[in-house]
């Protein structure tokens, strides 16, 4: 060993004095050519342009900052629809606009459907083994296709066998919890995570659990932490190295240990629902699971990871994003008494006495309004979960390889002036047309994203949405606390556009 350094050591200094009165020149020579050599590859490639900021290494992400969504919006009114972000070393292709994003995502849905790598994501998933971030192809389309149908059959639909009795019983905890707070100031957070994990618990594993329950509060503390950290670590996805870099991989190291918490109650669980297998009845979705995993008809090659990691998206999907959006919802209720009232004055008149039903939701327009002016200023997913195109794709007059990370920019589309006039504004009017009815599908509007990719649990989501709010408007006027600030609406940005802590009362109606 000490003969091969010593052999590198005389090597390099037999080079420097050969070289050395050229050897600047040599370097330059060397830097220069493989600058060309990189712009010329660029060239070639016609890739969309590139904003300014870009540094060597980092690419944008100095540019971008803290709140990407907001920077990549701001450029597509000097870059226009179109353009590419370095992150890192690697060159990401950002959609903004309803015309560019529904022409990737539901026109040409396969040509976009697969995911790229992405470290932070990827490791709380088992690298694929999931349905979230599963790459495109046949495993992907069977996993998601055996999931649809069985959260289907197990009530995420209207109507009989529907879950909607689960969610108006935890509606009804959730305002029983509130009420005991006696209008004192307090963050409701945790109670409106615990009461929408229940449903997902009982679609899941068949049970719900106290609010009090220390392993269900460790269970949803820990998937309320990986969503933000994973969001918070993005870094290490664009340097994975970083990993293992003290201090820069605190994101990397909390994210294993909650994902170690949630994954120990989601073994246990299926021991125990192996133990107690009804096979002619299934109860839950883990049962489905355990079922396929015997029989292997819808999903070829099903392991109990693929098991694991597809429960764990449903906990991860349906808890924060729905949770998120009910915060949001109650905070700019806190803020505009005046849609506060009309809200409850709609309820008053079509509810009365009796709690909400989904029968209600029709005769409800303004109620309706409400959540999805929520969804639209403050998108629970600004910048979707990244895709990745499937093969050469062209998208206007620019050539997008195959693999290439594509950002469907959702916040540009919910914050368009063109279709939204002041949309900063909190307006549930926009979605009501002349005579009042509801506007369900209007253009430039996927809180959800589409195509392909569409959320699997959209229909659970807008149940819960509904149920929650309306039963709680119902029951309570929420303001903010005597002297306090007003609630800020920046949010924070993760995965999931998050609403700082905030406090309100919620006095009875």
């Amino acid at each position: 060993m000490a003969g091969v350094v010593l052999w590198m050591t005389d090597s390099v200094q037999e080079i420097l004095q050969l070289f050395g009165p050229h050897l600047q020149t040599i370097l330059v020579l060397c830097v220069t050519f493989l600058l060309v050599c990189f712009l010329l590859k660029d060239r070639r490639r016609n890739l969309p342009p590139y904003p300014a900021g870009r540094v060597p290494v980092l690419g944008h992400l100095l540019a971008l900052g803290g709140a990407p969504h907001l920077k990549l919006t701001a450029w597509r009114r000097q870059y226009g629809d179109v353009f590419t972000v370095r992150m890192g070393m690697e060159d990401v292709v950002v959609l903004n606009g309803y015309t560019a994003v529904k022409d990737a995502l539901v026109d040409r849905s396969e040509l976009f459907a697969s995911r790229p790598a992405n470290y932070m994501l990827d490791s709380t998933v088992g690298f694929g083994q999931d349905i979230v971030a599963a790459r495109w192809g046949t495993e992907f389309k069977q996993r998601r296709r055996f999931a649809s149908t069985a959260l289907k059959n197990l009530g995420m639909k209207a109507g009989t066998g529907s879950i909607e009795e689960n969610i108006r019983e935890e509606a009804n905890f959730l305002r029983n919890r509130i009420a005991g707070y006696e209008e004192k100031p307090v963050d409701i957070a945790h109670d409106v995570t615990v009461a929408v994990a229940n449903v997902i618990c009982s679609m899941a594993l068949g049970k719900r659990y106290d609010y009090e329950d220390e392993t269900f509060r460790e269970l949803s503390e820990a998937i309320v932490t990986v969503m933000a950290e994973v969001g918070a670590g993005q870094i290490i996805s664009v340097f994975p190295l970083l990993r293992f870099v003290p201090g820069v991989n605190r994101a990397s190291l909390s994210v294993s240990g909650q994902l170690a918490k949630i994954q120990k109650v989601l073994k246990e669980e299926m021991v125990r629902h192996r133990e107690n297998l009804d096979r002619e009845n299934p109860r839950d979705f883990l049962d489905a699971c355990l079922l396929e995993l015997e029989l292997q008809e819808k999903v070829e090659g099903l392991t109990e990871e693929n098991v694991m990691y597809m429960a764990q998206n449903l906990f991860f999907a349906g808890t924060d994003t729905t949770t998120n959006t009910l915060l949001w919802s109650l905070l700019y209720m806190t803020l505009n008494p005046d849609v506060q009232n009309k809200v409850q004055q709609e309820l008053d008149a079509v509810v009365g006495e009796g709690l909400p039903t989904l029968s209600h939701r029709s005769q409800l327009p303004y109620v309706n309004a409400c959540l999805l002016e929520v969804m639209r200023i403050r998108t629970m997913g600004p910048l979707a979960v990244p895709h990745a195109t499937t093969e050469t794709v062209k998208v206007r007059e620019y050539d997008i390889p195959k693999g290439t990370k594509v950002i469907p920019n959702l916040y540009s589309l919910h914050m368009d002036p063109a279709y939204w006039p002041d949309p900063d504004r909190f307006d549930p009017g926009r979605f009501l047309d002349a005579e009042g009815n509801v506007i369900h599908k209007p253009e430039s509007f996927m809180p959800f994203s589409g195509g392909r990719r569409v959320c699997l649990g959209e229909q659970l989501a807008r149940m819960e949405l509904f149920l929650f709010f309306s039963t709680l408007l119902q029951s309570f006027t929420f303001r903010t606390p005597e002297g306090a600030p007003a609630p800020t609406t920046d949010g924070a940005f993760g995965l999931t556009l998050t609403p700082h802590p905030f406090k309100l009362c919620a006095a009875p109606h």
